[in-house]
């Protein structure tokens, strides 16, 4: 299946480094993050790519137009570096499409000026370009496709650094870790059919647009997810995934851990 990955947004909670690169550029380890996400994908089988650009859109061309394998990948230097021998490729069978969704467009929005390029598939993937998770992909996607919904997304818990409050006339009555309280995020990870479109003919924005419309319809399928997930929308999101790639036991990183 193709892969849909919006990449236009600024980042606006990572400004250190978004007033230089867009939010898919900011590093994990030794690659961007977009790359990760790239990664996971393939990782199933998963490799022909579209991308929805828009802010600085050419950072992420010129990542790729200038790609270096020997970044992540072992390789064999002869004649004092004169030849190099890659002993594995990370994109070598990928298919990437640029597209430019402009600069302030909506996530409905990107989707939809990227529909040309999805004629013909029953279904298809889409996805932030700035989390990872060790989800089961194939698990996930049979059991969308077994709901005969039109969309469906990964529900997930939320960070864990946050307490609930409970409240009752304006007074606080219970306070808790966030992890006990039955609360769950969009975690992206969509599974879509063709007939997203219909309601993104109504609504320019995925989540607070088209989703409503489908919930009205039970049309949406929330997938509950307990495993690994994070974002990276701030800098504290960064150093945690930082940390978690230092060690070596890299959770979305599936080919790392022997899978």
């Amino acid at each position: 299946m193709k892969v849909v990955l919006f990449c236009g947004g600024q980042g606006m909670r990572l400004r250190g480094y978004s007033d230089e690169v867009p939010k898919p550029m900011v590093p994990v380890g030794d690659r961007p993050v977009l790359w990760h996400v790239m990664k996971y994908y393939a990782q199933y089988g998963h490799t022909d790519f579209i991308l929805a650009l828009g802010y600085r859109a050419n950072a992420i061309k010129d990542f790729f137009l200038n790609y270096e394998e020997a970044v992540s990948n072992d390789f064999v230097l002869r004649k004092g570096g004169r030849e190099k021998e890659l002993l594995a490729s990370d994109i070598d069978d990928w298919t990437i499409t640029f597209v430019d969704t402009g600069m302030h467009a909506e996530i409905g929005q990107r989707l939809n000026r990227v529909r040309e390029h999805l004629d013909g598939e029953e279904m298809f993937l889409a996805n932030y370009a700035d989390g990872v998770t060790d989800l089961d992909l194939s698990g996930y996607v049979e059991a969308f496709e077994a709901s005969g919904r039109t969309a469906g997304l990964l529900a997930v818990r939320p960070p864990q650094s946050y307490h609930v409050v409970t409240m009752c006339d304006g007074e606080p009555k219970k306070i808790g870790p966030i992890a006990d309280a039955d609360l769950w995020l969009n975690g992206g990870y969509f599974v879509f059919r063709p007939q997203i479109f219909d309601y993104l003919d109504r609504h320019e924005d995925l989540a607070d647009g088209a989703f409503r419309e489908m919930i009205e319809h039970d049309d949406l399928y929330a997938h509950r997810f307990d495993g690994f997930w994070s974002p990276m929308d701030t800098f504290k999101d960064k150093k945690h995934l930082d940390s978690i790639y230092e060690t070596g036991n890299v959770p979305w990183l599936l080919h790392k851990n022997g899978h």
